[in-house]
């Protein structure tokens, strides 16, 4: 179940106070940046993720926000402050980490309580506090066990209330729920969507997967190599990646490299390396100098199959099927075109007869399926 923004609520979300500001941030490491001038606003209300794969900076940038690790150039500010000198303990933020770093010798209610009692809180704060963030988590009946008696979801709920019952201005989310199998990740990820929209809290969130940023965030940041290739909604994203890196990370596509060929006033022509002629719809961001090189990418969910010769005249290409992967909702088809590329195909399941392998068949999209990127 994915959490939708109306442009209603994006319009809200772009008056909103800036609650976090990276301004051209660097970390380094033995002298090797982790972290290579990254410019991020992140407004108050916002579920804005970071994705990117192992050692993209992701984690590191996220460490930098929560003040486990310094700035080494840049500027950090949260809620307008500037956070240079400001250490972990001062800064208006918590952290829930995917290991959930909870206190086995408390039980849930202590493990909640014990940031306030830290903080002296007074006894009937403290319990007004705790209940209501066991009630947002769902974990009244569970207070008195301890880590050990709860599953990893019900440990997880726990160290989100931890972290909300200090009431942070933001709430910093490290692989929430990587430790957690396919089956729970789904049903917490809706659990963290409806807690985000009854806290109206600032979430930062640091992930791998892309499902998982695609389905929570308003917005999403893509890093690679410790630099962000691309900010934009899960749908930009997705439907319009600015770079081939972004379109090959966020789910599955299939890139073709070639050099453009013609331009015309809505049409972009590429021809590829091994001699295929793709037709492109021009947009605003469309490359369009002659002979250069770009990447197209097309996702293979927009990609049609006939057994028969279709009457389009754009990108239809004759090949064979080499493999037939059945996915219950979705088939996906492995389809090698006559230049020897193999390329993806999913469609829905519609319970009819799979093809053998091997079977003939024509592969083609609409040249407003696919984009040219440039390298």
């Amino acid at each position: 179940m994915a959490q939708t923004v109306t442009q209603h609520q994006k319009g809200i979300l772009a008056f909103q106070p800036l609650d976090v500001e990276l301004r051209n941030v660097f970390k380094f490491f033995k002298q090797e940046p982790a972290v290579h001038g990254v410019d991020l606003d992140i407004r108050q209300g916002e579920f804005f993720s970071i994705l990117g794969p192992s050692g993209c900076g992701k984690t590191t940038t996220l460490r930098l926000i929560a003040g486990f690790e310094t700035v080494d150039a840049g500027k950090l500010l949260i809620q307008g402050q500037p956070m240079t000198n400001v250490p972990a303990y001062r800064r208006p933020v918590n952290t829930v980490f995917q290991s959930y770093a909870l206190f086995n010798h408390l039980n849930v209610w202590d493990n909640i309580a014990f940031g306030l009692r830290l903080k002296k809180f007074r006894k009937a704060e403290i319990e007004s506090r705790v209940k209501e963030a066991l009630q947002l988590v769902k974990m009244e009946s569970l207070r008195s066990r301890f880590p050990g008696q709860l599953s990893g979801g019900q440990q997880q709920r726990v160290a989100l209330a931890r972290a909300i019952v200090n009431r942070p201005a933001v709430l910093l989310l490290d692989e929430p729920l990587g430790a957690l199998d396919l089956k729970l990740r789904k049903e917490m990820q809706v659990e963290l969507s409806n807690l985000h929209k009854n806290l109206g809290l600032t979430f930062i969130m640091v992930t791998h997967d892309q499902e998982e940023a695609l389905s929570l965030s308003d917005r999403i940041a893509v890093m690679n190599q410790g630099k962000i290739e691309q900010i934009g909604t899960p749908c930009e994203i997705y439907e319009r990646p600015k770079t081939s890196f972004v379109a090959d990370f966020i789910g599955d596509t299939n890139l073709f490299s070639g050099e453009i060929t013609s331009v015309e006033a809505s049409t972009v022509q590429v021809v590829t390396k091994t001699g295929l002629t793709i037709a492109v719809h021009r947009t605003e961001d469309t490359p369009t100098e002659l002979l250069k090189v770009v990447a197209v990418s097309v996702r293979p969910e927009k990609i049609q199959l006939s057994l028969y010769q279709p009457s389009t005249v754009n990108n239809c290409f004759e090949g064979r099927l080499v493999n037939v992967m059945y996915l219950g909702t979705h088939v996906n088809y492995v389809v090698e075109l006559i230049n020897g590329i193999n390329i993806n195909v999913l469609q829905p399941n519609t319970f009819g007869s799979l093809p053998d392998r091997d079977t003939p068949i024509y592969a083609w999209w609409a040249k407003e399926d696919c984009l040219a990127i440039s390298h």
